[in-house]
């Protein structure tokens, strides 16, 4: 699935300057212990506030029944969308303090994912936005009334455990997108066990980014996609991280490149690893 209304992905913060920032609906959505505390002190101006935990995901009791950070139920989403002041019309803009890999590129999968196509990352995010000069302000910003945001399921691809066996087995690729070491099985940072999915392959999401944080050019990025995976078409591509958070860069990056928006494997490592599957290091 391609963006079909021509809008980029991304938008760099000198660019956003240049519109009226009524225009947006801007959405912060840094995550952590901190980061409700962080919005309230200072956040961009006009922005309101997305909690990952309890907003962009339906944590369960158990991680080994869809991972950390499972999906929330499409009706579920919606209301959330609603809460925000976000219609069907709205431009909605994201931004993380992780260059857009953390929250901000999973809300914007999943607004995606719901239909809504005028959605974009900040690229470089929080950091980039005070380089220049970006107005802030503080607090907690009254949320607008909009209709009831409704839809009615998931609409870009995804795999679940036994499909990624599947495809596994049928040649196809599955990109892990998490740091080498916790790829390799040196650290493990989070899940209980370390390694990863025997046969997937590893591009970290760093990958998508130059030295100063911004996403690669849509021509870099066609150039390091092409040359990994060899011209496979993305519907035979599933992408996953620890969560099912950060692999939504990835998936971004695709889109940024201008390709089809590949399978994502929502459970991942934390689902993955406390199945008793088979895992590997290298």
């Amino acid at each position: 699935m391609t963006n079909e209304s021509n809008l980029s992905p991304i938008i760099r913060p000198e660019t956003l300057l240049s519109h009226a920032l009524n225009e947006f609906v801007i959405i912060d959505a840094r995550s952590g212990k901190e980061a409700k505390a962080n919005y309230l002190k200072q956040h961009l101006k006009g922005a309101l506030f997305i909690d990952l935990e309890t907003q962009l995901a339906d944590i369960k009791e158990d991680a080994a029944n869809g991972g950390r950070h499972p999906l929330p139920a499409p009706a579920q989403f919606s209301a959330t969308l609603t809460s925000l002041g976000i219609s069907k019309n709205s431009h909605v803009l994201i931004y993380d303090d992780f260059f857009g890999a953390n929250a901000a590129a999973r809300f914007w999968w999943m607004l995606r994912a719901a239909g809504h196509e005028k959605v974009q990352v900040l690229d470089g995010g929080w950091k980039a936005a005070i380089k220049v000069s970006f107005p802030m302000s503080s607090g907690a910003k009254k949320t607008p009334q909009v209709e009831p945001y409704t839809f009615e399921q998931w609409q870009l691809p995804q795999v679940n455990m036994a499909g990624v066996e599947q495809r596994l087995n049928d040649g196809e690729i599955v990109i892990d997108v998490r740091d080498p070491k916790r790829y390799q099985g040196i650290t493990e940072p989070i899940d209980l066990i370390a390694g990863h999915i025997p046969g997937a392959i590893n591009i970290p999401l760093t990958d998508n980014l130059e030295e100063d944080g911004f996403f690669k050019s849509p021509e870099k990025l066609r150039s390091l996609y092409q040359g990994q995976l060899k011209g496979i078409n993305s519907k035979k591509i599933t992408v996953h991280c620890g969560s099912g958070v950060t692999a939504c860069h990835t998936l971004l990056a695709f889109d940024v490149a201008g390709f089809d928006i590949p399978n994502l494997y929502v459970g991942s490592w934390s689902e993955w690893s406390r199945n008793e599957k088979p895992t590997a290091t290298s």
